[in-house]
């Protein structure tokens, strides 16, 4: 049976767009919005409490009311690109998320500043699912591997220092701003992504055949995410009481009717908001497990070792979110490493170094804590955690582009939500799963001990993610004979 591997750009321009890396700097800055967003609040929380008032839930949902927008809309948002251009909804998105930090920023309430970050999280939803389409339409499939290599770096380096600007942000009170700069600092990051893409992505017009929005469709998959995502935000705060698991429960006959819905418009010609097609080959279907794994793995690491030295050894937001430096330093190694050379010579091989790598550092992670304890230092732990990043950086650089490698362009929309979203799903699963289980282990068994059962809990998952992997393409973009 023969294969064949759609190229990111069909197009006679052999060379690729000639603003490309331009292109490439618009959204990576969008990139590094999305994700300072959903890490940098948490760190500001104690200082919105004291200024805005509102009791611990309002507080949670500070944070949650982003979550849950982002995810509920990311399938719909990465459609749209596909009806009416990726470019323009970029722009619209990254527009509408600069007004949304600004309101965020001039909030005086907490309900007030929970409807901004709700709307922060739906226009990311319709900008962050646009990146890798705009990626395939301007880059030629001999520099793609380098193009999604560069988000190794950004997405790491985003997601670990997150914490650490937080702090910084709020400690300094730059101008009498206090916890408000955090979102101010949007605007100059937000303004030149809109300006970059205004000037350096070009128009497209949406994909041929595509025509009206499936709402049928978004309404069922809307419904089923805020039925899982919710609950999943929701439930290690209020102890996991039943209606959590009804809710999730409730939330799997919903996805199964999505699922024959999109069949069904698809069948009559109609354009589904997922492409059916997208499932069909094993390739897909394999990197969205690899990517919903590892999301979970690394999400889990990041808040239970953060939990540890927080809760355990008391150290303070910033301290902890600096010791994490060195692990941003390896993600950057790793994933310029795999995106730049490693990624296009070794292909599938590359993810499952990173993997071992990883896994490596989890376990001299583990290792540190039960040799030193809760007297652990910083210097103590960083060989661990520059490992951790290696292969964090390994794994990531060449992963997008090998998920990508047998879509076809009409089908990109799809396959970037539905990417983005698992990614979202499996952040959200870490989170509570490994959260709960540390938070739940620590009162009786000490956070030392709960801290290393769930790291080795994280090395199973990260094994769970190698095995997966063997059901990728061998090689990115390569062209296939089966």
């Amino acid at each position: 049976m023969s294969t064949t591997t759609v190229r990111a750009d069909p197009r006679p321009a052999v060379a690729g767009h000639p603003l490309r890396r331009f292109a490439l700097g618009a959204i990576l800055l969008a990139e590094i919005m999305d994700l300072l967003d959903t890490t940098i609040v948490n760190v500001a929380a104690p200082s919105i409490r004291h200024a805005l008032g509102g009791g611990d839930s309002q507080i949670q949902w500070v944070s949650a009311a982003y979550t849950l927008a982002f995810a509920m809309l990311l399938i719909t948002g990465a459609r749209l690109g596909d009806l009416v251009g990726r470019k323009r909804m970029f722009l619209l998105g990254t527009v509408g998320f600069t007004l949304c930090s600004a309101l965020c920023a001039a909030s005086d309430g907490a309900g007030m500043l929970i409807g901004a970050r709700a709307c922060q999280g739906a226009f990311a939803a319709l900008v962050i699912p646009q990146g890798l389409g705009i990626i395939r339409a301007v880059f030629p499939a001999e520099e793609m591997g380098q193009a999604f290599g560069a988000f190794g770096p950004v997405l790491g380096l985003s997601s670990v220092l997150g914490p650490t600007l937080g702090g910084l942000l709020v400690g300094s009170d730059l101008w009498g701003t206090g916890w408000r700069m955090i979102f101010l600092i949007n605007l100059p990051v937000g303004l030149a992504a809109t300006l970059l893409g205004a000037r350096a992505i070009p128009a497209d017009h949406g994909t041929a055949g595509a025509r009206r929005l499936d709402l049928p469709g978004v309404a069922v998959l809307s419904a089923a995410m805020v039925l899982l995502v919710y609950p999943l935000i929701q439930g290690r705060e209020l102890g996991w009481p039943a209606w959590t698991f009804a809710s999730m429960a409730l939330s799997l006959p919903l996805f199964a009717g999505f699922a024959a819905l999109q069949r069904r418009r698809a069948g009559t010609g109609r354009a589904p908001l997922v492409e059916p097609g997208l499932f069909r080959g094993r390739a897909f279907r394999s990197a969205i497990v690899v990517v919903a794994l590892f999301s979970a793995a690394m999400s889990g690491l990041m808040l239970t070792f953060t939990l540890t030295l927080q809760l355990g050894a008391h150290w303070t937001p910033l301290h902890a979110g600096l010791t994490f430096v060195p692990m941003s330093v390896g993600i950057v190694a790793g994933a310029v490493a795999s995106g730049a050379v490693l990624g296009a010579r070794f292909g599938r091989r590359v993810i499952h170094a990173g993997v071992v790598v990883m896994v490596l550092g989890v376990l001299g992670l583990w290792a540190s804590l039960g040799h030193w304890g809760l007297t652990v230092t910083t210097w103590e732990l960083l060989p661990a955690l520059l490992v951790s990043g290696v292969g964090m950086g390994l794994l990531m650089g060449p992963l997008f582009d090998i998920a990508l490698a047998g879509v076809a362009e009409e089908e990109s929309g799809s396959a970037s939500g539905v990417l983005n979203a698992l990614q979202q799903l499996g952040g959200s699963v870490g989170v509570a799963a490994l959260g709960t289980a540390f938070l739940s282990w620590a009162p009786t068994h000490g956070p030392v001990t709960a801290a290393g059962w769930t790291l080795a809990a994280t090395a199973l998952v990260l094994g769970l993610v190698g095995l997966a992997a063997f059901a990728l393409p061998r090689m990115p973009r390569a062209e296939q004979q089966h």
